[in-house]
C-alpha cells in the first residue's frame, strides 16, 4: 500500500470517529437542543423580527463594526451556501435515502441556536486589530469567555483547525468544483479557470473584508433566488408528488429504508449520520466559523447580530438545502441508475438530473451549473475572511497580507488537483473545528441565556435604537465590559466575574 492510499485509509479512519455515533453527532445536536431549551425555542420565536433586521432594516446606524448586518450575514451564507448545498445535499440523500434530509432539517432547526449563541460570544468578546478592523470568533471567546489555560487551549485548537479547514473545504474543493464544472460545461481548461479565480479572489482579498462584504452582498441574494426559482419550477410541476415525498422522508428517517441496491442506506445510523454531518457541512451550525463574520458586523447589542445571523442557518438550511432535497426526491433520482454503468447515479450528478429532468430545454444544466460555480467561489471568498481572522490570531497582523497571497495560490492548485484526500481532510478539520466550539457553547450558555433573556425582554422586536438600549442596559457588569471593549479594541486578560446564572 502506497503513502496516498495509507494516507486516505488513516483519514477516513478519523472521520469515522469524529462523524461517528458516539462523539460529534451527538454533541452537536444534543448542544442544539440543550441551548434551544436554555433560550426558550429563541429561533422559532424571534425568527420573524430577525429576518426584518437582517434582510430589510440591514444596519444599526452609528454601530462599531466594519460592515453592515447584512453584510455578516450574506459573508456567513456565502461561505456556507456552495457544494453542501447541492453535492452534499444528494450524498446524504444517496447514501442514507429521503430519510436524511429529515435529520438536516432536525440540525438546522437546533442548529439555529447553536449559530445564535456563537454570533452573540463572538460580538460579545471581539477585539480591534492592528489594522483598525475588527476580529472575534470562536479563536477570542472561548479564551476570554471562558478564562484560564482550558479556554485559552479551547481557542488555540480552534485557531489551528480553523486555518487548516480553511485551505481544503473553504478553497481547494471549492476551486475544483468551480474548474470541473467550467471543464463540463464549456470546455474551458481547468488551468485556465484556476488563473483566472485566483487572480479575482486576490483582487477582492487585498481589499479586506468591506470589499467581500459588498461584493457577496450582491452575489448571495441573486444566486439563492436564481437556484431557489428553478427549484421550486420544479416543485409545482412535480405537486402531486410532494404528499408522497415528505410522508417518505418522515417514514424513512426512523426505519432508514435503503437508497438502490439496499446497501448501507438501510440501517437507520447512516441516515442520522449522514443528515447530520451533512447538515453541518452546509449551514456549518455549531463550527463556530460564520461567528467569525458576526464579529465584523456594525450592531448596537450582541443580542441583535446573533438574531441575524441565526437567519444564515434558517435560509441554508430550511430554504436551500429543502428545495434541493425536494427536488431530488419528487423527480426520482434518488433512486435512480446509470444507464451506463448500472450503479446508483453519483452524487455529484444528481442534482443536475433533477433539475435537467424538472426543467424545460437546457434550463436545469444552467441552473445547477452556474449556481454551483457561484455558490463555490463565494464560499471561497467567506473562507478566506475565516482563516484570515484566525491567522491574526496566531501570527499577528504581519502574517494577513501572506496568507492572502498564499490562500488565493491555493485556489488555482485546488482547481487543477485531484482532490480525493482533500475532502477526508476536510471532513476531519471540520469536525475537530466544531469540537472545541461545542464545548465552549455549553460552558457558556448561561452567560448567553442571562444575557439574551433581559435584552429580549426590553425589545422583542428588537425595534430599539442604540439611545433606548443604552438606557435598558445601563449598570449591567457584562454591557459596561462589552462597551468599554468597544472603545478601547480591548478584551479583558482574565475572565471577568460575573453573576450566577
Amino acid at each position: 500500500m502506497g503513502f496516498t492510499e495509507t494516507l486516505q485509509e488513516a483519514l477516513d479512519t478519523i472521520s469515522g470517529i469524529v462523524w461517528g455515533p458516539w462523539l460529534l453527532i451527538p454533541l452537536l445536536v444534543g448542544t442544539g437542543l440543550y441551548l434551544t431549551i436554555r433560550l426558550g425555542g429563541l429561533q422559532f420565536l424571534k425568527l420573524i423580527p430577525a429576518l426584518n433586521l437582517g434582510l430589510f432594516k440591514r444596519k444599526d446606524a452609528g454601530s462599531e463594526g466594519d460592515i453592515s448586518q447584512f453584510q455578516a450575514l450574506t459573508t456567513a451564507l456565502a461561505a456556507t451556501v456552495g457544494t453542501g448545498n447541492i453535492v452534499g445535499v444528494a450524498t446524504a440523500i444517496g447514501i442514507g435515502g429521503p430519510g436524511a434530509l429529515f435529520w438536516m432539517w432536525v440540525t438546522g432547526l437546533v442548529g439555529m441556536a447553536s449559530k445564535y449563541s456563537e454570533a452573540f460570544l463572538a460580538v460579545r468578546f471581539r477585539a480591534t486589530d492592528a489594522a483598525g478592523e475588527k476580529s472575534g470568533g470562536p479563536q477570542y471567546y472561548l479564551q476570554h469567555g471562558i478564562g484560564g489555560w482550558f479556554g485559552k487551549t479551547l481557542a488555540l485548537m480552534f485557531a489551528i483547525f480553523a486555518v487548516l479547514a480553511c485551505f481544503g473545504i473553504g478553497n481547494m474543493t471549492q476551486g475544483n468544483a468551480i474548474a470541473s464544472n467550467m471543464e463540463g460545461s464549456w470546455g474551458v481548461p481547468t488551468w485556465a479557470t484556476g488563473i483566472v479565480l485566483a487572480v479575482m479572489t486576490l483582487v477582492v482579498l487585498l481589499r479586506g473584508i468591506t470589499t467581500i462584504g459588498k461584493v457577496t452582498a450582491g452575489l448571495v441574494p441573486v444566486m439563492i433566488i436564481l437556484y431557489v426559482l428553478g427549484g421550486l419550477w420544479i416543485l409545482i410541476a412535480n405537486f402531486e408528488a410532494l404528499p408522497a415525498a415528505f410522508a417518505q422522508i418522515f417514514t424513512d428517517a426512523f426505519t432508514g429504508t435503503a437508497a438502490v441496491g439496499g446497501f448501507a442506506g438501510s440501517a437507520i445510523m447512516i441516515a442520522v449520520q449522514f443528515g447530520v454531518a451533512r447538515g453541518l457541512f452546509s449551514n456549518e451550525s455549531g463550527l463556530g466559523s460564520a461567528a467569525i463574520a458576526a464579529a465584523a458586523a456594525k450592531t448596537s447589542h450582541p443580542v441583535r447580530q446573533g438574531l441575524v445571523s441565526m437567519t444564515q442557518t434558517f435560509i441554508d438550511t430550511i430554504i436551500v438545502v429543502s428545495f434541493t432535497g425536494l427536488t431530488i426526491i419528487v423527480t426520482g433520482v434518488w433512486n435512480q441508475t446509470d444507464p451506463e454503468t448500472g450503479e446508483q447515479l453519483s452524487p455529484a450528478l444528481m442534482t443536475g438530473e433533477a433539475f435537467s429532468h424538472g426543467l424545460p430545454g437546457e434550463w436545469g444544466h444552467w441552473i445547477v451549473t452556474i449556481g454551483l460555480i457561484l455558490f463555490a467561489y463565494s464560499t471561497i471568498l467567506g473562507w478566506s475572511y475565516y482563516g484570515e481572522r484566525n491567522i491574526e490570531r496566531l501570527f499577528g497582523r504581519r502574517m494577513v497580507m501572506p496568507f492572502r497571497i498564499l490562500f488565493s495560490v491555493i485556489v488555482f492548485v485546488g482547481s487543477t488537483t485531484q482532490l480525493g484526500i482533500v475532502w477526508s481532510f476536510s471532513d476531519v478539520m471540520n469536525g475537530l473545528m466544531a469540537l472545541p466550539n461545542l464545548i465552549g457553547l455549553l460552558v457558556l450558555s448561561g452567560l448567553i441565556a442571562r444575557e439574551t433573556k433581559w435584552y429580549l425582554k426590553h425589545d422583542p422586536k428588537l425595534t430599539a435604537d442604540a439611545a433606548t438600549i443604552d438606557g435598558f442596559m445601563q449598570g449591567r457588569p457584562e454591557w459596561i465590559e462589552w462597551r468599554q471593549s468597544e472603545k478601547t479594541g480591548m478584551l479583558p486578560v482574565q475572565k471577568a466575574k460575573r453573576p450566577k446564572s
